[in-house]
């Protein structure tokens, strides 16, 4: 059986997926041990082992705070990466997700067919993260599409074809579950998908622990291979600074990832 990781790469006016990616890259050949496709529309995309090129899907747009700007946002064709991916058992990451250690490793022993996170937290502890972990005027739980482990199996295969469904069918499915945003999510998308197939129990096999993210306002930079500093203005006004060691995180902040990314060479 294939194994290996996935990354979806599309270019906007501000911020280098690819080049995400492809530092992303470097650092999962490092930790875990597998091969790396990208799915990109750069006829330019280097540094992976395999490149699949496909024309960005939708339309979307998004305010991003670190950036002060509302930008194309490509983040549809996310729900095609079970006709996508080459591998047989594929870890499917956002660009902007950091591994920093071989913890996902443990994924590919885990005998399900497909895991998503159910949680997310935040790493510096300062922000609560009960109100992200729900979606809708009915608080419906969500599982977050940062990180899926899936196999080639009929139970991934339904969960995408239904994510493909729900996203085809935006406006239904954002009325339905009284989502106030009309910007597609594949967060939500992927949480009404498990929810679905899984007879609306919500009874869906999850990653044993907590997604660890950093919000765009806390500072970052890397001071060491594998290791960062966050600095932050906590409750009482007071500045803050933890390191963090060999731990995978979410960097919800592009434009500090990227001036990471840039820096690494």
């Amino acid at each position: 059986m294939t194994r290996g990781a996935l990354i979806f790469a599309f270019n906007n006016e501000v911020t280098d997926y690819v080049a995400m990616a492809r530092w992303s890259a470097q650092n999962i050949r490092q930790h875990l041990d597998i091969p790396v496709a990208v799915v990109t529309d750069d006829p330019m995309a280097q540094g992976f082992d395999h490149v699949i090129y496909l024309c960005p899907e939708g339309n979307n747009s998004r305010h991003f705070s670190d950036y002060d700007a509302t930008v194309t946002w490509h983040n549809e064709s996310r729900a095609s990466a079970y006709d996508l991916t080459p591998w047989d058992h594929t870890l499917l990451l956002d660009a902007d997700y950091i591994v920093a250690s071989d913890q996902l490793k443990s994924l590919f022993d885990i005998d399900q067919d497909f895991l998503a996170h159910r949680w997310a937290k935040d790493i510096s502890g300062l922000n609560d993260f009960r109100g992200l972990n729900y979606f809708g005027r009915f608080r419906m739980p969500q599982w977050w599409a940062t990180v899926i482990a899936f196999r080639k199996s009929d139970h991934a295969r339904l969960i995408f074809e239904t994510m493909e469904m729900i996203r085809d069918n935006w406006s239904h499915y954002r009325d339905l579950y009284n989502i106030s945003k009309a910007t597609y999510r594949n967060d939500h998308s992927l949480s009404i998908a498990l929810n679905t197939v899984n007879g609306h129990t919500n009874n869906c096999a999850d990653i044993p622990w907590p997604l660890s993210s950093l919000t765009p306002e806390h500072d970052l930079e890397r001071t060491d291979k594998d290791i960062y500093r966050i600095s932050y203005i906590d409750g009482e006004n007071r500045a803050k600074c933890i390191s963090v060691a060999h731990q995978d995180f979410h960097a919800m902040g592009k434009k500090q990832l990227e001036a990471i990314v840039a820096g690494a060479g």
